[in-house]
């Protein structure tokens, strides 16, 4: 599927009527086993970004590069359309168009862009935003900077949780008038202030993250909320697995002992052996 196709069949999840879940990715394996699930689009935080690339927290030390490359890798081993956490654009406006750039051309499907104050400021503990003003222009250089029309660029904003319901939806507004093709909200604490952004914008929404009680889908969706965030929990299971089965490694037991690993059918599918050995005998002349 071409990156233009990708983009599309992203495009049609936020036009449509529906609210999914994202499959959480972070690597070759990890989009191609969502791809293989029937995932209709990938995440691909910024959190496990860092944690995948660098092994770092999530506090703004990956680089543009570090981030595209990345996305570059997942591109090519699948074509499930993958949507981007794109931080705050890596600098300011001029540094977003570079952003728009560089992962349009490694594959992303869609990206946001958002008004956080990254990195965070000296002597600041709280999370603090830009003016709604430098949001604005980081948005339009956004939209300015995208060469595929169909690639997805999201306009992403904390307020409600950083400064208040007003500011969010003052925001809101704004970016959504700077020609954007969705609203990425994050702390949003209830229905209500979800209803009151919902109510004050037309544009399709993505959740990122929200409590128990609005995790119903049909609610979500009667909201203009297409897409809702579920949080990274393969990266944490991978972690997980990793540990414990080095830990045991490490304290002697064989590996012929340990349980709960990948099998030989599985990763064979993965790693798509039975394409690549058609190939072997197709252009090195090597039997199957």
């Amino acid at each position: 599927m071409t990156f233009h196709k990708r983009r599309e069949a992203l495009c049609s999840i936020l036009t449509g009527t529906r609210c999914i879940r994202p499959g959480s990715v972070y690597d070759a394996t990890s989009i191609r086993i969502a791809h293989d699930l029937g995932f209709e689009v990938g995440m691909f935080g910024g959190s496990v970004a860092s944690l995948a690339v660098l092994g770092d927290p999530d506090i703004a030390l990956i680089t543009l590069t570090e981030l595209a490359e990345q996305m570059r890798r997942m591109s090519r081993a699948a074509s499930l359309p993958v949507l981007v956490d794109a931080d705050h654009g890596y600098g300011n406006a001029m540094n977003v168009r570079r952003t728009i750039e560089e992962l349009e051309v490694a594959g992303a499907a869609g990206l946001t862009i958002e008004d956080t104050l990254l990195p965070q400021a000296f002597g600041q503990t709280a999370t603090q935003l830009i003016s709604r003003e430098e949001g604005i222009g980081k948005i339009k250089a956004a939209v300015d900077a995208r060469a595929d029309p169909a690639l997805v660029i999201l306009a992403r904003t904390g307020a409600v949780s950083i400064v208040s319901l007003d500011d969010a939806i003052a925001r809101a507004v704004a970016y959504e008038a700077c020609g954007v093709d969705g609203l990425f909200l994050t702390g949003i604490k209830n229905r209500a202030e979800l209803e009151a952004i919902a109510a004050a914008t037309k544009l399709p929404i993505v959740l990122g993250g929200a409590p128990d009680d609005m995790a119903d889908l049909g609610y979500l969706a009667s909201q203009r909320v297409r897409i809702a965030l579920q949080g990274h929990a393969p990266f944490a299971a991978a972690t997980q697995a990793v540990y414990e089965t080095l830990k045991v490694l490490r304290e002697g037991t064989s590996p012929k002992s340990l349980k709960g690993l990948a099998s030989a059918e599985l990763t064979g599918r993965v790693t798509r052996d039975a394409d690549v050995k058609a190939r072997l005998a197709e252009f090195l002349g090597l039997k199957r």
